[in-house]
Order: C-alpha cells, then sequence, then structure tokens
C-alpha cells in the first residue's frame, strides 16, 4: 500500500515560475514540497488573477536530502540539466517518477542519462508564468488547458494529482505532435521577444508576425518527418494563439536576456536545426533566427 499524500514529499529541482506552479499543484493535494538549490525558499506563493495563494515548503542545498523521494519536478532550464544531474541520479530508482517541464521536443534524450530506473514523464506547458523574486509567480492560464503528459501508466498517475491540484492536464496518446505543436510557438515568440526586447504582443506586428509565420512553416516541414501529425492549419492555429495572448504575457528568453542570463535557444530553435539536418531539409529562418539569439550575450549587457 503506497504511503498517504501528507507522507510522499515531491521534489522541486528549478523552482522558477513553472517549477512554482506545479508545485503549487500538488501542494493543495496535501503533498509536502522540497525545493531544491542555493537560494533559501521557505514558502511559495502563485498569484492568479490577482489572488495570492501560499503554501509552506522545506528548503535544501544537499541532493542527499531528497534520497527515498519517490516524485520530482524537473523545470530547470534545459540547457541546465547536466548542472542538475546529481539531484536526478539521488532519486533515479525503480518507482520513482520525474515529470520534466521543459521546452523542446528531446526531453526523454536530455534527461534519461541521469535518471536510472525511474520514469520520465514528459510534458508540454502551455502556462504564462513570470516569476518576480525567489518563491513568487504571477500566473495566467491560457487557452482550455495547462499541460499536456504522456498517454502512459506514470503519465496517468501524476495526472490524476495535478488535476486534483486544480492544473488543467489533458492526457496524449500522441505526445510527438503535441510537443511539435508547442514548439511551434517557442520557436517563435521566444527568440523574437528576446531579439527585439518586447513582450509576446509584437507579434501582432505585421512584419514581425509574417518573420513568426516563416519559423512555424519550416518547423512543420521539420515535424512532419519526425513523424508528428502536423499540418499548415497548425500554423495558422498558432499563429492565432499567439495574438491573442493575455496583455503583458512575456518569454522565458526575454526573461532571461533581461536578467542578464544563457538563454534557451539549443533546446528550442536548435532542435529544429538538427531535426533539420538529419532529414535533409532546409530551413534558412530558423537558421538565421539561431546564429542571432546564439550572438546574444546577455550577461555582458547587464554590466
Amino acid at each position: 500500500m503506497s504511503a498517504p499524500a501528507q507522507q510522499r514529499p515531491v521534489a522541486v529541482i528549478g523552482a522558477g515560475a513553472i517549477g512554482l506552479s506545479l508545485a503549487s499543484a500538488l501542494a493543495r493535494t496535501g503533498r509536502p514540497v522540497t525545493v531544491c538549490g542555493r537560494t533559501p525558499v521557505d514558502r511559495i506563493e502563485v498569484t492568479e488573477d490577482g489572488i495570492p495563494e501560499s503554501w509552506p515548503v522545506t528548503h535544501t542545498s544537499s541532493p542527499a536530502d531528497i534520497a527515498g523521494f519517490d516524485t520530482a519536478i524537473l523545470a530547470v532550464k534545459a540547457h541546465h540539466t547536466d548542472q542538475v544531474a546529481d539531484w536526478l541520479r539521488v532519486i533515479a530508482d525503480p518507482g520513482a517518477t520525474v515529470l520534466v517541464a521543459q521546452n523542446g521536443v528531446e526531453h526523454r534524450r536530455r534527461v534519461a542519462p541521469y535518471t536510472g530506473s525511474a520514469s520520465i514523464v514528459p510534458t508540454v506547458v502551455y502556462l504564462n508564468v513570470e516569476r518576480t523574486v525567489p518563491g513568487k509567480a504571477i500566473l495566467r492560464r491560457v487557452g482550455d488547458r495547462d499541460l499536456a503528459v504522456r498517454d502512459d501508466e506514470a503519465g496517468r498517475a501524476i495526472t490524476a494529482e495535478l488535476t486534483a491540484g486544480r492544473m488543467r492536464v489533458g492526457l496524449e496518446p500522441d505526445f510527438a505532435t503535441a510537443a511539435w505543436a508547442k514548439l511551434l510557438t517557442n520557436i517563435t515568440a521566444n527568440p523574437l521577444t528576446a531579439l527585439t526586447g518586447r513582450r509576446v504582443e509584437v507579434i501582432r506586428d505585421p512584419g514581425v508576425g509574417g518573420i513568426a509565420r516563416q519559423i512555424m512553416t519550416e518547423a512543420v516541414r521539420v515535424a512532419q518527418a519526425e513523424g508528428a501529425a502536423l499540418t499548415d492549419a497548425d500554423v495558422d492555429r498558432w499563429m492565432e494563439w499567439l495574438r491573442n495572448v493575455p496583455p503583458g504575457a512575456t518569454t522565458s528568453m526575454r526573461q532571461d536576456r533581461l536578467a542578464g542570463r544563457p538563454l534557451e535557444y539549443d533546446a528550442l530553435t536548435g532542435a529544429v536545426v538538427r531535426a533539420a539536418e538529419r532529414h535533409g531539409i532546409d530551413v534558412p529562418v530558423n537558421r538565421l533566427v539561431l546564429a542571432l539569439v546564439a550572438a546574444i550575450r546577455p550577461e555582458e549587457e547587464t554590466r
């Protein structure tokens, strides 16, 4: 018999905007939350529609403290995965679940080297969340779901808990299509907001919107070669979605540039270019965007 939720702590590896939001859902179900990392946090707070809600948490800077945990939320940026390898190795046991809340389409390839026999649950995150200070975030829900999860045994189990914690989660039997569809928005909104310094409404500008459409159209060809069931209709769908995001919505790449942090372009546009190379598909606009974003040195701009 499994232990009740109140006795089953969950580790949050990466307490940024997304990590805080997912942790808050599990906290609502009664699961104790342990925040992993250098910055001490004793409470987490998520504000939605102007209403803050908070929960006490435990903080640890030692991977040994999460030994025996059966659930972890991995929400560091994709390019920081190897930096948290020690945390992942501690919970790499049969029966453990690692919910991977990262961008891109290479979740398993990126995480599997560190997670041993643990179940990897890749996700597609639709939430728009902005971390204001350590431990606090503003949550904006977009569309009719917050998260998509692969429809398998481990995915169904964590979905039940997240749903109980007021996350709107969809189970995806065709996860590859869902992941590539979300990538269409990430490879447009993220780099274009980082390059222009503006929030997501920049996509409404005709010139920028035209570039966004070209980026997506190229990526659809690549996604089809990778086995995803996308068409040009998905370009129309996701362009419309971006044009109608809530006012003030930002992106993680824009936030990282403003804060002087490294940018997560390799897991996004880099993944498209790598897949295009595997299939011999020409993606000139994506290559241009990759070169421009890779050339940004945000840490130099903040000096």
